[in-house]
């Protein structure tokens, strides 16, 4: 029998950010774990997490004073939409959610799944987390959500996100690149990866989630190298970033942010409070509630 890994869990002491996050402040990616026995994990996961249910993501967001969110299907749940589409019905209007689906996803569940607060999919291109997609269903699939005005989410490695340029710029609907492209800080903002990534947001269609920082950091705690990276984007196409916790951070080998650290990062890359209003007010409400 295979074994399946696991990843750890958050730092459970979220900290109070000493920025205070504007009214309407939005966490565009998130997940919600299981719980286990009521919301199974895909028996095929790349991992296992522990539990990280939708009440400890709305006591998280108390603590940070964000008041609404995105959930981001994680692949551990596979494309069994229960525990997204639970979470979105339990918030009271103040969730969206991004999907994953099947193959064979009929016209008829993407309009269930938009009627549940969906309003884009995700497609994961990292090795670790099973790699290229087939990408006949990648075009068929963005060709039914274009009518429902979704945007897909693109989940890249860094040695990616050059030879997969021709297939991204010819996307048709917004798209929405995860984690700064998982550039490495390390390697500068001159690496191949990052130059061409602003060169992408060039394209009006293209956002980009400045999450991550733990990810692409090599420093560790608190991930103060990837600023220069934030700031970049930030000056590139503000009206086109978000930003997201990533909680629980899944698959995190390094340290684990805390979440409230996390919020005070991104006040410290972009001082402009208008550009924060922007990241964290505007371009979610623009993306996620416009109708």
């Amino acid at each position: 029998m295979r074994e399946i890994p696991t990843c750890k869990g958050p730092d459970p002491d979220t900290k109070t950010p000493r920025y205070r996050a504007p009214a309407g402040a939005c966490d565009t990616h998130c997940h919600v774990f299981g719980p286990a026995a009521v919301f199974p994990y895909a028996p095929d996961r790349a991992y296992t997490p522990p539990d990280a249910g939708f009440e400890a993501l709305v006591n998280l967001h108390r603590i940070l004073g964000i008041e609404r969110a995105v959930i981001v299907h994680a692949s551990c749940h596979g494309s069994d939409m229960r525990v997204t589409l639970d979470g979105i019905a339990r918030s009271g209007g103040t969730m969206r959610g991004v999907c994953v689906v099947d193959p064979g996803v009929t016209d008829a569940e993407l309009q269930r799944l938009h009627d549940g607060g969906i309003r884009g999919v995700r497609f994961n291109f990292v090795k670790h987390l099973g790699g290229m997609p087939d990408m006949a269903v990648f075009q068929r699939v963005l060709a039914q959500v274009e009518p429902l005005g979704w945007h897909v989410v693109l989940h890249l490695d860094a040695q990616d996100v050059v030879p997969l340029t021709p297939v991204i710029s010819a996307i048709r609907i917004p798209f929405v690149i995860d984690h700064m492209g998982r550039v490495r800080a390390k390697d500068g903002i001159d690496q191949p990866a990052f130059r061409q990534l602003r060169e992408l947001m060039r394209n009006p269609l293209a956002w980009v989630k400045i999450c991550g920082a733990e990810r692409i950091s090599s420093t560790g705690a608190p991930f103060r190298d990837a600023l220069p990276f934030i700031r970049a984007l930030a000056e590139d196409a503000p009206d086109r970033l978000l930003w997201g916790t990533d909680w629980p951070h899944p698959n995190i080998a390094g340290d684990m942010p805390n979440d409230g650290d996390l919020v005070d990062l991104l006040a410290e890359a972009i001082e402009d409070e208008a550009i924060r209003r922007k990241v964290l007010v505007d371009n979610p409400t623009r993306l996620y509630w416009s109708d």
